[in-house]
């Protein structure tokens, strides 16, 4: 796949590079960066700025939300009538997840799409990224949300990084992570909201809690796997025509824990350990199967 592409402080690019011509300016939201790419069987792979995963155990647990989602919404058809060649064209977004900043978590989609970039028909490595309209209606046609932009088509002449005042964001209470600043001719670079000269109150959204070095597996399932996110993993899996066996609400919780909240996983001083915190995760989620079953609302999943 393409690399996935930089994104500079404003500060430390050209005038010429970014502040050039009609400018899109798009919310920075936290997450990791991720890609991907539908090969000729219809196979969807990915990766993130450094790695590409062979199969779906490697994806890390905070980005499994944002693969399954693409997954389950991608249309493959429409690529297909859309370009020659799917296989030469690379998708790249956010996979959004808590990295410092508290987002509207259930309405805020586990990926958006930034960028697409379109290979060559006569040289794969040879190509182009679509300007930032253009990409946001491919991904609209492919069945995936773009990033949400904050403004359109602004003459680069009456934007001043120094002065520009972060806006609301909207997937949370409160400012934006920043804003990416972009030009149809590619250019792009980042202004986060600590360093917006028009705003004094915003949070560090690099600030991520360091992780523990001792995590306890029970004291995390016990503060994050609650009731309500039991729930609402059984609730996605039915919704699905799946049976919530144990097992796959375990994996489903676990996820959102991983997105949603400032857990750290890796065990041997890097976090929680991924093993023994399901095997507690898997202590809270079976009474509430066992009991749902007993009750008439569906299979235990045993």
């Amino acid at each position: 796949m393409h690399p996935v592409p930089p994104l500079p402080d404003i500060r430390e690019v050209a005038d010429g590079d970014v502040l050039d011509g009609h400018l899109w300016l798009l919310e920075l939201v936290d997450g990791t960066r991720l890609r991907f790419r539908m090969d000729d069987s219809g196979l969807l792979r990915f990766g993130d700025a450094e790695t590409t995963y062979a199969d779906p155990d490697a994806v890390p647990l905070p980005l499994r939300p944002a693969v399954r989602w693409v997954r389950e919404r991608f249309d493959r058809e429409a690529l297909r009538d859309a370009v020659p060649t799917p296989e030469r064209v690379d998708f790249f977004g956010v996979a959004t997840h808590h990295c410092g900043a508290d987002y509207d978590w259930e309405r805020l989609p586990p990926f958006l799409g930034t960028d697409v970039w379109i290979g060559s028909e006569s040289d794969p490595a040879d190509g182009a990224f679509r300007p930032p309209d253009a990409a946001a209606a491919i991904f609209e046609g492919i069945g995936l949300d773009p990033v949400n932009a904050v403004a359109r088509e602004v003459n680069a002449r009456d934007f001043d990084p120094d002065g520009y005042a972060v806006p609301a964001s909207a997937w949370r209470d409160g400012p934006a992570a920043g804003v990416v600043v972009r030009n149809k001719r590619g250019g792009r670079a980042k202004l986060t909201a600590s360093e917006s000269g028009g705003r004094s109150d915003a949070p560090d959204f690099d600030s991520a809690a360091e992780p523990e070095p001792d995590a306890d597996p029970e004291a995390v399932a016990t503060a994050h796997a609650t009731d309500e996110r039991v729930e609402r993993a059984i609730e996605a899996l039915s919704r699905q025509g799946a049976t919530p066996a144990v097992d796959a609400v375990v994996e489903r919780v676990l996820e959102t824990i991983a997105r949603e909240t400032p857990v750290r996983f890796g065990g041997g001083g890097r976090g929680v350990d991924p093993d023994r915190l399901r095997a507690s995760v898997r202590d809270r989620v079976r009474p509430v199967l066992d009991g749902r079953a007993a009750s008439g609302d569906s299979p235990s999943g045993r």
